[in-house]
């Protein structure tokens, strides 16, 4: 299996031993966040600090005006780096040292441009505004996810890029100290991140339908499924009319802005999509529309949870997706219950069709973490890379 491991800027440079270690797990890239949103990074591997806080989603190469004048939307630049171009200057350490390096772009996940421009944010069926989620259908949101690749990518000789958030974000989400979780049922997760935006609206219109009659049945659904006090709830009963102009809709205007970003990516790219075959899904990793996988090379799906459904999931992605499109899995060796049997786990997903192994993270998880890091990528190296 091909195995990426997931960095930030400063895990490669200010965190000593990193290319080593890199080495020594025998990862194929590292994938660099080269635009990322607002987090608080812990730093395990630094011996002057414990974590990094980056108060705002921003773009780790250097914000030129040149390349954004007349943009509403445009990114900020990190003053918590000490380099304008710690991304770039990342990418040259790794490729310095044999190490192939992959930019990791985050598209529309950005609470400061979605909270000092709420009219390109998500907005659901109440009218609430979701300033972590720009919402792809938006034009201002396509052009400026274009633009961010370009930037992204300039001068850089990356061997892969790994889009993240190419699509709409939704309700659920860590937005500060959150007081949602266990309050929704998964039905009215799905409705409350249907975007209802005016760029939304209008395309729903154009489908010859009323956008404010969607607007109330999505409301009053919400409401039903919320008195019902069933919290396991994963079905809704939206007329099929509707739930398929909704889907329709946010369909087109992610289908807009990914082409938007392909556009903007060197021809001979290899382009890695995060992605969900559940085609309502919201979020980091999107819902798949019926037309992405003729456009990417890979496909990697959330396999943070180990049992049947991830092996599941990935079975099915293969045998939905063209065989040339690479199916991955996204692991994580810092969740908080840690995944019991890395070894086995990556084994069943390999065997269930994964090619690839996506790894988080090679600077989040620190010493008490390298067993799982190495555990994964060794029994990953068990299994051919598709290209060998």
């Amino acid at each position: 299996m091909r195995t990426v491991g997931y960095a930030y800027p400063w895990d490669v440079l200010d965190a000593p031993g990193f290319v080593d270690r890199a080495r020594d797990l025998g990862v194929d890239e590292v994938a660099v966040a080269v635009s990322y949103h607002s987090a608080r990074a812990a730093t395990p591997w630094s011996p002057t600090g414990t974590s990094v806080l980056a108060r705002h989603a921003a773009l780790y190469r250097p914000v030129r005006e040149e390349a954004w004048h007349g943009a509403t939307l445009r990114p900020a630049a990190p003053d918590w780096v000490a380099s304008p171009d710690s991304a770039g200057d990342a990418v040259r350490v790794l490729n310095a040292a044999g190490v192939p390096a992959a930019a990791w772009i985050v598209l529309t996940h950005d609470s400061r441009l979605g909270t000092r421009f709420p009219q390109y944010a998500v907005r659901n069926c109440f009218g609430e505004s979701y300033p972590w989620a720009l919402c792809p259908s938006q034009p201002e949101v396509q052009a400026y996810a274009a633009t961010l690749t370009a930037v992204s990518l300039a001068g850089l000789d990356v061997a892969s890029v790994v889009l993240e958030a190419c699509g709409q974000l939704g309700a659920v989400h860590q937005h500060q100290h959150e007081k949602t979780d266990g309050v929704w049922s998964p039905a009215v997760a799905r409705l409350l991140s249907v975007c209802c935006c005016t760029a939304c609206a209008d395309g729903w219109t154009a489908s010859g339908a009323v956008a404010e009659d969607i607007r109330g049945a999505l409301r009053s659904e919400v409401r039903r499924l919320v008195d019902s006090a069933d919290l396991s709830a994963t079905e809704d009963e939206l007329p099929d009319g509707i739930r398929t102009t909704v889907l329709e809709t946010r369909q087109r205007g992610t289908d807009r802005l990914r082409r938007g970003v392909l556009a903007a990516i060197e021809p001979g790219t290899r382009v890695v999509l995060h992605g969900s075959p559940d085609p309502w899904a919201t979020g980091a990793l999107p819902g798949l529309t019926p037309a992405a996988a003729d456009d990417v090379d890979a496909v990697v799906l959330q396999n943070w949870q180990p049992g049947p459904a991830s092996a599941d999931a990935v079975a099915q992605a293969r045998q939905r997706l063209p065989s040339r499109v690479d199916v991955g899995s996204y692991l994580t060796a810092v969740a908080a219950n840690p995944v019991p049997d890395m070894r086995g786990y990556v084994t069943e997903l390999a065997e269930a069709g994964a090619t690839e192994l996506h790894l988080y993270h090679l600077g989040l998880a620190g010493p008490g973490r390298l067993p799982d890091l190495r555990a994964a990528t060794e029994a990953a190296h068990a299994f051919p890379r598709k290209d060998s």
